[in-house]
């Protein structure tokens, strides 16, 4: 049974730091491509950072030089270090595969966990 849990979210001041973490369960982990999405309420949810299986990353523009991803393969966990916070990323993160897994029921998505970016 496929299982994504994220956690480390939380309140931050602008210019905070937080880091994220993702365990997963249920797939292959070390095969897959992953990445961090985020969501605001009434926006579509959008990939901000992705690692290939190589390591390999890329980033939005709007985090470049502030997020990290990262991944360990032995603990099946994915990271997102994220430096120099904004209002602008306050959301709900969730990580996925990158393209995020999708079964015949639709896609998968774990609860995620809430940055919040505030004075």
């Amino acid at each position: 049974q496929v299982q994504l849990v994220e956690s480390g979210g939380g309140l931050v001041q602008p210019g905070g730091s937080l880091r994220l973490s993702c365990a997963a369960s249920g797939i292959t982990f070390r095969l897959y491509p992953m990445g961090w999405y985020r969501q605001v309420p009434g926006k579509q949810r959008e990939l901000v950072a992705a690692i290939t299986s190589g390591g390999s990353t890329n980033y939005k523009d709007s985090v470049k030089g502030r997020f990290t991803i990262s991944r360990d393969n032995a603990k099946n966990t994915v990271y997102l270090q994220m430096n120099s916070l904004e209002p602008e990323d306050t959301a709900v993160y969730y990580c996925n595969r990158d393209p995020p897994l999708s079964f015949v029921s639709g896609q998968y998505w774990g609860q995620g966990t809430q940055v919040t970016v505030a004075s």
